[in-house]
């Protein structure tokens, strides 16, 4: 029998409408047309002007025939076409597969054709780069190639496309009806993360999580309406960690930086009155670092959030003596960036600054609007103690969770067993309820933010003709957080010396990947022959760089 509850109670345009971060921009660009939106160099623009150019951009697409579920690639700094990119785009029905610029031609062309890439909107400075893509490209379709041009950069060694990026915006009508997703399920973006064996894998997000992510950085930070934010954390990122919607939902600034360079963040900070940035502990340590007279004049209270390793206490002191809040916050691609946090409590203020940096370098709890993360044994699917020892996965559950991997469902089966996601990080859970990795499952280094598969690296050393074995780990890096450990066994007569491993290395990998560091001798084995990894961890002190 139907429930009173659902008679003649149907869902209706009415009540029900799907969850998207598209109706945030709409909403900031009618409440409040004439408040700034975007800085660039001179350029000011309102929420108005942005939300009528991405209206441009998005119905430039459909009348360039590209539309639901087709994919559009972009290769661009933070800068003003990146922040419009993530709402033109999905309002022509498409989807945002947002390219990190620090990777190598062969990997970009690898992307292009997996994700099947309609179109590709690219920044001067990484035409070089996405014309050597273009060139390894193993698929034969067309694609729109559409040149940004900035003037705080100059002009593009080469040019690509028939149109730049402010030709082909002219094309599109400025009212363009765009409508939300018929479903909240529909696919909004495609980021690729480092594959632990082979290819990059695919991860599709749906409005739906990006929505939710987006409000719940939101209340993560108790994020206050006309926050201004600055752009360090690339938009590459997990989208940006979402928050180019999360700003849209707050109508607050987008203060665009090209780079990443300290006398960038201080004056931006000083000249625009910047709230809110977030970043890899290397940008945190860049600012702490600093020299004393850069740091003249910056006020005090500004919020910065640092995910990718713990932060020790030498930064929490650093960030402080500048008057900086800063938040940890945990997560991978596959959640949307971070999806956890270290919520900070009162009674931590009054303890010495050892114990708040072991306090703060937890990975913490749950999201607001994630359902759940725990620290479960991934053979049972049980939780663990909450004692701080017992070791386990962490995993997810919520609607801050992938849809799944782009053309791999074995992967995407994989991360999804038993109902949570896997994230592949080994932690313990404290009595309070706080997670703290502790240890990886998967072979990823995360150097500067960025992932490193390690069995990638792995490859191009076998490449060299004097390697026998090689096997690569994190090693603990004062800047970085942890680069790659080379640990090469070499061929009997062999002569290679480390300088020429690196720059074989150079040769086929982009620079973040290639190893600081390789140590030469024959390395631990099982009976079977298999490398015994964790030895050379332990040699490498890889625990280090996890547990700050």
């Amino acid at each position: 029998m139907t429930s009173k509850y659902d008679q003649h109670l149907p869902r209706n345009p009415a009540n029900f409408a799907p969850l998207s971060p598209l109706g945030f921009i709409q909403r900031t660009a009618e409440v409040y047309p004439e408040r700034l939106a975007i800085v660039h160099g001179s350029l000011r623009q309102t929420w108005s002007q942005t939300y009528t150019r991405c209206r441009q951009l998005a119905s430039a697409l459909q009348r360039a025939g590209i539309g639901k579920n087709d994919t559009v690639a972009v290769m661009l700094p933070n800068t003003p076409p990146m922040v419009e990119a993530h709402f033109g785009v999905p309002m022509a029905g498409a989807v945002l597969n947002a390219l990190n610029t620090r990777l190598d031609p062969e990997t970009i062309a690898f992307m292009l054709d997996h994700g099947e890439a309609k179109a590709v909107i690219v920044d001067p400075e990484f035409t070089g780069t996405m014309a050597k893509a273009l060139a390894l490209r193993q698929s034969q379709a067309p694609l729109l190639l559409i040149d940004v041009e900035d003037a705080l950069y100059g002009p593009a060694s080469q040019r690509l496309g028939e149109r730049t990026y402010e030709e082909f915006l002219a094309n599109g009508d400025p009212q363009f009806a765009w409508e939300l997703p018929a479903d909240e399920w529909d696919a909004i973006a495609l980021n690729y993360t480092s594959g632990t064996t082979g290819n990059p894998k695919g991860v599709v997000y749906h409005h739906r999580g990006a929505a939710t992510n987006a409000i719940s950085n939101v209340l993560e930070w108790d994020m206050p309406k006309h926050a201004v934010y600055l752009w360090t954390l690339p938009m590459f990122h997990c989208n940006g960690w979402c928050f180019p919607w999360t700003v849209a939902a707050r109508a607050g600034v987008n203060v665009c930086l090209r780079r990443v360079e300290a006398q960038a963040i201080f004056d931006a900070i000083r000249n625009h009155g910047v709230t809110h940035y977030c970043g890899a502990p290397i940008v945190h340590g860049l600012l702490v670092n600093a020299p004393d007279a850069m740091k003249v004049g910056v006020p005090a209270g500004v919020k910065a959030m640092v995910a990718g390793a713990a932060p020790p206490a030498s930064m929490i002191e650093g960030m402080e003596k500048m008057g900086f809040d800063l938040t940890h916050v945990y997560g991978l691609t596959e959640v949307y960036g971070p999806a956890t946090v270290c919520a900070k409590h009162e009674a931590w203020e009054q303890l010495d600054i050892g114990e708040r940096a072991r306090l703060n370098a937890r990975q913490g709890v749950r999201y607001h609007l994630q359902r759940d993360v725990r620290v479960l044994d991934p053979e049972t699917m049980q939780p663990v103690p909450w004692d701080g020892e017992t070791m386990g996965e962490i995993m997810f559950k919520g609607n801050i969770a992938m849809k799944g991997y782009l053309k791999n469902p074995k992967a995407t089966e994989d991360a999804f067993a038993g109902g949570w996601f896997h994230s592949g990080d080994l932690a313990v859970q404290y009595p309070d309820g706080y997670i703290k990795i502790k240890d990886r499952s998967k072979d990823i280094i995360i150097s500067g933010g960025e992932n490193i598969s390690s069995i990638e690296v792995e490859d191009v050393l076998y490449r060299h003709p004097d390697v026998l074995a090689a096997a690569v780990v994190a090693k603990p890096d004062a800047k970085w957080g942890e680069t790659p450990c080379a640990f090469v066994e070499l061929k009997a007569g062999a002569t290679a010396t480390p300088e020429d491993i690196v720059a074989h290395c150079k040769k086929h990998l982009a620079g973040f990947k290639v190893p600081r560091a390789v140590v030469f001798g024959e390395l631990p084995k099982t009976s079977t022959g298999k490398i015994q990894k964790f030895e050379l961890r332990k040699q490498a002190g890889s625990a280090t760089a996890i547990d700050v």
